[in-house]
């Protein structure tokens, strides 16, 4: 289980990089899981993670941006 955590807090990491990297950006979940190469599980468990960290929103489109930036 500890390596899974890790494993996590990697891709977490990585995936805020890529945020604060880009400036407006906004994935939906089939891309976020296509960009980095993510199964189903662990893609809705980082996005989640991600979410409840309030680090990413969701929009009303459906996408994930940053909760400091605009929609």
């Amino acid at each position: 289980m500890a390596n899974d955590t890790t494993t996590l807090a990697a891709w977490m990491r990585l995936i805020r990089a890529e945020y604060l990297e880009v400036p407006g950006l906004h994935l939906t979940r089939a891309q976020i899981q296509r960009m980095w190469g993510l199964d189903a599980t662990t893609c809705d468990a980082l996005i989640r993670a991600l979410v409840e960290t309030r680090f990413l929103r969701r929009t009303a489109s459906d996408r994930y941006g940053r909760s400091d930036a605009g929609a």
